[in-house]
């Protein structure tokens, strides 16, 4: 007979997380459409291309309990979390209405944004 062989079971990894193409970069100017900040216009400070997440100036900010270290000292701060990349859209330079955008490739093969409410190209901002 046969004995019995417990074999381990595999385990499963997760790959990691790929890059999303996001429609915002940081600089840009958007407004926020959905959830308890909706209505609020800010600069984009920060994309998190990872997790698809953008931290943007004077929106979902919250408090932090820092303690303190040699560099900074302690006490509560205020700070922007970042908010998923869906709820919020670009502001038409045209008109500053929010606007969808469209991709299009120049001439030298480079991609451009373009509003879709005026058909104005909005420039990447650094």
């Amino acid at each position: 007979m046969k004995p019995l062989v417990y074999r381990k079971a595999k385990r499963v990894r997760h790959a990691p997380p790929e890059r999303q193409v996001l429609h915002v970069t940081s600089g840009d100017t958007v407004q926020v459409m959905s959830g308890d900040d909706k209505g609020k216009r800010g600069k984009v400070l920060r994309v998190y291309p990872k997790t698809g997440r953008i931290a943007i100036e004077g929106v979902n900010v919250v408090t932090k309990h820092q303690r303190a270290s040699d560099q900074a000292q302690g006490g509560i701060i205020k700070r922007e979390a970042p908010i998923h990349h869906s709820k919020v859209m670009l502001i038409d330079p045209k008109s500053g209405e929010p606007t969808r955008i469209r991709r299009q490739k120049d001439a030298d093969g480079t991609l451009e944004r373009i509003a879709v409410k005026s058909g104005q190209s909005i420039p990447r901002s650094r």
